[in-house]
């Protein structure tokens, strides 16, 4: 058992390691290195092995769990703001929202800006997942449309700094920040579907416009809560879809789980599952509809992106 515990301990603590000092990896792994042998030589030699691996476990998990979300990295110009909001009757009053104008999947023309949408005018929420390479990995996007204006789009993102790119074991081990961006679809959805030439699906869904408006507040309160006290993005239990999820609880408090969580490209079905997904036929009629990229790749210049990827 000791050789088990000491095993799972200095993977895990390899992999932490790994993430936490990109530019020092041989000599913090090193580091590690040797204090497995020391534990190796106390469990033959001396027997103070068990004591020794609870204390070399008590200062890695001291250290991991002493590391904190922040405010104030250099980050990348697309996540360098979280949308913030205030509420005023059906008001909201919407800061920091994305207007980039991407002329590459990595160059865009920057642009932040303010809004203030009424919430009695909500007339309809979409779901967009992107998925690239395998249909079950996707990212997940949440639409809202207004009567009298443009639709609005919340995205949960890694606050990346500059120079970063997405892992997943990095996401596991505090690498990144959970970021909530608020941006036009000539930005964020365009950007997925042509310059990044993702597969990107728009399902409307079949919610009351009370529960439109209590999805939009929850995504209100999470971006307020995102400025007030930053935390971190992890690959599983604050991603994209284990988010979204936490916030259509308001919806129903006994929503199940399901492996959505970890792989949104299945959140449709699910979604049809629970009879949320709008519109009549089967599941692959509704995703078969809801294909949007290969439309907005043919848009031409002049129309509005949203009316186009909907007709």
């Amino acid at each position: 058992m000791f050789w088990l515990v000491l095993g799972l301990v200095a993977v895990w603590a390899a992999a932490a390691l790994w993430v936490q000092f990109p530019h020092a990896r041989p000599l913090a792994l090193a580091g590690l290195g040797l204090a497995v042998l020391l534990l190796a030589w106390a469990r033959l030699g001396p027997g103070w092995g068990w004591t020794g691996l609870a204390v070399l476990l008590i200062l890695v998990l001291g250290w991991f769990f002493s590391l904190q979300p922040r405010q104030d990295r250099d980050w990348a110009p697309d996540v360098a703001h979280i949308v913030r909001g205030e509420t005023e009757g059906s008001l909201v009053h919407l800061e920091n929202i994305r207007t980039f104008r991407w002329t590459s999947a990595d160059e865009a023309v920057e642009g932040w800006t303010s809004r203030t949408v009424d919430l009695a005018k909500l007339d309809g929420v979409d779901m967009i997942t992107s998925s690239w390479g395998n249909p079950k990995i996707a990212h997940l996007l949440v639409s809202f449309r207004f009567q009298d204006g443009a639709p609005l789009t919340f995205s949960v993102e890694i606050r990346r700094e500059k120079g970063e790119s997405f892992s997943a074991l990095g996401g596991f081990f505090r690498q990144f920040e959970l970021s909530l961006i608020a941006a036009d679809e000539a930005d964020i959805v365009q950007w997925r579907a042509v310059p990044r030439a993702e597969e990107v699906h728009l399902y409307p869904l079949d919610l009351t416009q009370d529960q439109q408006i209590a999805v939009f507040l929850g995504f209100l309160r999470l971006g307020n809560d995102l400025n007030e006290r930053p935390a971190w993005y992890n690959t599983v239990t604050a991603n994209c879809a284990s988010v979204v999820w936490k916030l259509a609880r308001v919806l129903s408090s006994d929503l199940p789980l399901d492996r959505s969580l970890v792989m949104p490209g299945l959140l449709p079905e699910y979604l049809d599952r629970l009879g949320a997904l709008a519109g009549p036929g089967t599941l692959d009629e509704k995703r078969a509809r809801a294909l949007i990229s290969p439309r907005a790749r043919d848009m031409p210049p002049g129309e509005d992106f949203s009316t186009w990827i909907r007709q």
